[in-house]
């Protein structure tokens, strides 16, 4: 079964290019020209990933995001943020920090952007092939579900913030490079892109969802990453 992508972009000559590229190669594509109706359309058509431009009329693409990673029906889909102007670092760090799986720059060409929707569907892929529930500290994380419970009670994280924390707690003990986690959770290539700001944002946020107790079990490991203390 063909993966099925929903792209929102209101210029009309850019969603049909793009419309007209994806399907040619093998995905099933979906797409309206605003934020309100793509909301509609996922909760509807259930795409497998979602490609938006981050400057729209009315609801933004960053606002999309957001409101996809906050409900629980859908914060499992990865997102992709495209843009032509919003592409200075805060710019992209808000995306993230808004649960992005990715931030593309505009004019990108289609086989880039094939290959990067591909890497985001594989990474995706990976971490729900991965069965094994694990428990550490009172947190209780199953990657199969895409849920965390933190002494029986559940906890909302964005799909990052999750990758973030298995990473984490899988290796307890272990310090883990920022340029580990940005390859592993994020799926940058250290070459292109390299800023730990992008990690120190979603440990940030993690810390606040898991409470001050849990918070002091991810250390700052000081010219090196991050490690999850037991």
């Amino acid at each position: 079964m063909p993966n099925k992508i929903l792209v929102v972009d209101d210029d009309a000559s850019v969603r049909g290019v793009i419309q007209k590229y994806l399907s040619s190669s093998g995905m099933s594509v979906v797409h309206t020209d605003n934020g309100s109706e793509a909301l509609m359309l996922v909760r509807e058509s259930k795409p497998d990933i979602i490609l938006v431009d981050a400057e729209m009329p009315g609801l933004d693409g960053h606002s999309v995001c957001r409101v996809i990673k906050k409900e629980a029906a859908t914060r499992h889909i990865p997102v992709v943020i495209m843009s032509g102007r919003l592409i200075e670092e805060k710019d992209i760090l808000a995306g993230f920090a808004g649960g992005a799986d990715d931030y593309l720059m505009k004019p990108v060409s289609m086989p880039i952007l094939l290959a990067r929707l591909q890497a985001v569907l594989r990474r995706y892929s990976a971490v729900v092939r991965s069965e094994a529930k694990l428990k550490k500290s009172g947190i209780e994380l199953d990657p199969e579900g895409r849920t965390v419970k933190v002494d029986g009670k559940s906890v909302s994280l964005t799909r990052k913030e999750f990758d973030l924390l298995a990473t984490l707690i899988s290796k307890p003990g272990r310090a883990l490079g920022i340029t580990y986690l940005l390859e592993t959770v994020w799926g940058y290539d250290p070459a292109d892109y390299n800023d730990p700001g992008t990690v120190e944002v979603h440990v940030s946020h993690l810390r606040k969802k898991l409470g001050a107790k849990l918070a002091k079990r991810i250390v700052s490991v000081t010219g090196h990453g991050y490690k999850f203390a037991e």
